[in-house]
């Protein structure tokens, strides 16, 4: 943690939605590890990301929980699975955090997406600048809790390569 007075500029951070974004979104929730695939070339670039400074932080709405159609001990296992196949490349992923709440079953909440608590709560943990930070997502909530937090955002479609670093800084 900083001292106080201390600054905490260059600590940086990609934050990364996980469906669409990681694995596979098939449109109607991933309900098991048995539905789970990551995307092609998804690892190597968070690595590229990871070794660029990066810490890499996942933050997802996973309101199937809410609907009953799934649980937290399944978002646990795919978590560490993914982190699983991280650590075998090299690296690994600092964070994960997972909204299980929906609107319509428990109300509304502060960490569903657009809502910036999970981002609020990286930021806090680990001491990062919000003007070093980005979050990659599919889907316009994604940015408007990015926005929300002061940290930058990176639309990309749904299911489609996460951009490399050199992608979205000039460098």
């Amino acid at each position: 943690m900083k001292k106080m007075g201390e600054s905490v500029v260059g600590r940086k951070a990609l934050f990364l939605d996980r469906d669409g974004v990681i694995n596979h979104d098939p449109g109607d929730y991933t309900k098991s590890l048995a539905e789970f695939t990551v995307l092609p070339g998804v690892i190597e670039t968070l690595k590229v990301w990871h070794d660029a400074g990066y810490l890499l932080i996942v933050v997802t709405n996973q309101a199937g929980i809410d609907k009953g159609l799934y649980t937290e001990e399944t978002v646990h296992g795919i978590h560490q699975y993914v982190q699983g196949l991280c650590v075998q490349a090299g690296f690994s992923i600092a964070q994960f955090y997972f909204c299980p709440h929906h609107p319509d079953f428990s109300g509304r909440c502060l960490c569903r997406k657009p809502g910036s608590l999970m981002v609020e709560k990286g930021l806090h943990k680990f001491d990062l600048d919000p003007s070093q930070c980005l979050i990659i997502g599919d889907k316009q909530r994604d940015l408007d809790a990015a926005a929300a937090a002061g940290v930058g955002g990176v639309l990309i479609e749904t299911n489609d390569k996460i951009p490399l670093p050199e992608e979205v800084f000039e460098m």
